[in-house]
C-alpha cells in the first residue's frame, strides 16, 4: 500500500468513531472523483479542466442552497451544512486538480508547500473540522501532517509523475544536486541522486514530525488512526533510505509486516 495521494487519511477505517465513517467516505469520494478527472484516461486537458469546474459549480449550487444535479453532492450537501465544513476547503482541493492538469514543474519549495497547501492540507483542516477538535493548533500540525505527507508520496512517485510529464521536484534543489530531468528519465541513480533523496527524505520527516503531536492531542480512536497515518509515512521514508534511494527500481510501499511495526511505533509518538 503505497501512502498516497487521497488515502494517506482514514476511509470508513474500524479505527475511526462509527459516527464520522460515512462523512470521511464522502470527502474521499469527492477528492477520489476530483483526482480521477485530472490524472485517469485519456481525456484532453480542456476536459478534465470542464469536469472540474463542474464540481466547483455544484460546490457553488451549495452554496447558494440549491439542489444538486449530481448524487454525490445530494449527498455531500446535508453532511457538509450538519459539521459546518468550510466550502472554501473543497474548492482548495479543485484548485490543486486544476493546477495538476495546467503544471508541470515547481522552481522551487515554496511553490511546491503552496501545492501541498491546497492539494493535502484541506483534507485534514475538514477531518479536525468532523472531529470538533479545528483548533488554531491542532490546524498547524494537521498541515505539516498532510503536507509531509504528500511530499513523501511525490518521492515515492517520482518515476510514475514523471511519465505523466510532471516533476514535483523543487527546479532550483534538483539544479543544486546537478540532478537533470534526463536522469530521472533514465531511471539514473548514480551522482548526487542518493544525496538528493536523503535530503529530501530528511526535510520531509522533520515536517511529519514537527505535525506529530496533532497524534496526541486528538483522543481515542480519531489519535490512533492520526498516530497510524504518521507512522506510515516515516515507514515509507525509511524504506527509501534502506533502498539507497532507488525508488525507481524499488519503490517503497507498505506491506501487511509493515503495520505491526506501525503499531508499536505509535506508542512512541509524543
Amino acid at each position: 500500500m503505497p501512502v498516497n495521494h487521497y488515502e494517506n487519511f482514514p476511509v470508513a477505517s474500524v479505527l475511526l468513531p462509527t459516527r464520522l465513517r460515512k462523512p470521511v467516505e464522502l470527502i474521499y469520494r469527492f477528492a477520489r472523483a476530483a483526482d480521477d478527472f485530472a490524472d485517469e484516461g485519456e481525456l484532453p486537458d480542456r476536459e478534465r479542466l470542464a469536469l472540474l469546474a463542474s464540481f466547483s459549480d455544484e460546490l457553488r449550487m451549495i452554496e447558494r442552497g440549491e439542489p444538486s444535479r449530481v448524487a454525490l453532492f445530494r449527498e455531500l450537501a446535508p453532511m457538509i451544512k450538519a459539521h459546518g465544513l468550510p466550502l472554501n476547503l473543497f474548492h482548495d482541493l479543485l484548485s490543486a486538480f486544476a493546477q495538476d492538469v495546467t503544471r508541470k514543474r515547481y522552481a522551487d519549495y515554496t511553490e511546491v508547500l503552496d501545492y501541498c497547501r491546497r492539494s493535502a492540507n484541506p483534507v485534514g483542516r475538514l477531518l479536525l473540522v468532523l472531529y470538533g477538535a479545528a483548533t488554531p493548533q491542532n490546524l498547524g500540525w494537521s498541515d505539516n501532517v498532510c503536507s509531509s505527507l504528500q511530499i513523501i508520496n511525490f518521492l515515492q512517485d517520482i518515476a510514475v509523475d514523471d511519465a505523466k510529464g510532471r516533476i514535483y521536484m523543487p527546479q532550483d534543489e534538483l539544479a543544486r544536486f546537478r540532478v537533470s530531468e534526463a536522469q530521472i528519465a533514465a531511471r539514473d541513480t548514480s551522482g548526487a541522486w542518493r544525496d538528493f533523496m536523503t535530503f529530501q527524505v530528511n526535510r520531509a520527516r522533520r515536517m511529519l514530525w514537527d505535525g506529530a503531536p496533532l497524534g496526541r492531542a486528538l483522543k481515542g480512536r480519531s489519535g490512533l488512526e492520526m498516530r497510524m497515518i504518521i507512522a506510515g509515512g516515516d515507514r515509507i521514508l525509511a524504506k527509501i533510505l534502506a533502498a539507497d534511494c532507488d525508488v525507481f527500481h524499488r519503490r517503497p510501499v507498505l506491506r501487511s509486516h509493515d503495520w505491526a511495526l506501525m503499531l508499536a511505533r505509535t506508542f512512541k509518538i509524543r
